[in-house]
């Protein structure tokens, strides 16, 4: 199980560790990694710092294309083979994946105490796989039961999904909702994956 310390530690992180006093990526030396999944290809990019993003494919989900050659030299820094490893577990291994350091994050998203950033945070630090949580109760989780729809912007502002798991965010007639990671085929497959959904995706 992930420590409570170490979430905390993490959520540090987030606060004060930016490529830029105005947070911006344009300065940090950026590095990318292509991870093949069931879903398709996922491009992953990060400094020596944290991770900025996680880019699952849009659309139809498809096998890679092991000819397609990366844009860029894959990536070796820390953070960005800290998720590699954590992807991988979440695919193949879930049982494995308490025991797996987060890599830290370094996005701009998280720079300023915003409600998109405490929405985030909290989702990360509660919901964990395998749950599900409506738009409005993750609303009451990070102080404003009333902000449901912004929860929603929220969603489509975050730059980690599965990392930080809006997939599992629904609405709270139980419809699956949208999903800007990567259309509601990939919502569902993500949901049937940790056994949320009746079924298992094939």
């Amino acid at each position: 199980m992930i420590c409570p310390l170490y979430l905390d530690f993490l959520f540090l992180l987030l606060s004060s560790s930016f490529c830029s006093p105005g947070g911006t990526m344009d300065t940090c030396a950026l590095q990318y990694k292509t991870v093949d999944s069931p879903l398709g290809r996922i491009e992953l990019v990060g400094c020596g710092q944290g991770l900025h993003q996680i880019r699952l494919p849009c659309g139809k989900m498809t096998s890679a294309d092991p000819t397609e050659a990366p844009a860029a030299p894959e990536g070796t820094v820390e953070p960005l083979m800290q998720c590699v490893a954590w992807l991988d577990a979440y695919f193949h291994k879930p049982a494995a994946m308490e025991g797996l350091p987060l890599p830290a994050l370094h996005h701009p998203v998280f720079q300023q105490d915003s409600f998109t950033r405490r929405v985030l945070w909290k989702l990360l630090k509660v919901v964990k796989f395998g749950e599900m949580v409506s738009y409005q109760q993750l609303a009451a989780l990070a102080g404003n039961p009333k902000a449901a729809r912004a929860v929603g912007g929220a969603m489509r502002s975050n730059p980690v999904p599965i990392l930080i798991p809006c997939h599992r965010v629904i609405c709270s007639s139980g419809a699956l909702g949208n999903y800007s990671g990567g259309g509601r085929a990939v919502k569902q497959w993500l949901l049937a994956h940790e056994g949320i959904l009746a079924g298992r995706p094939g």
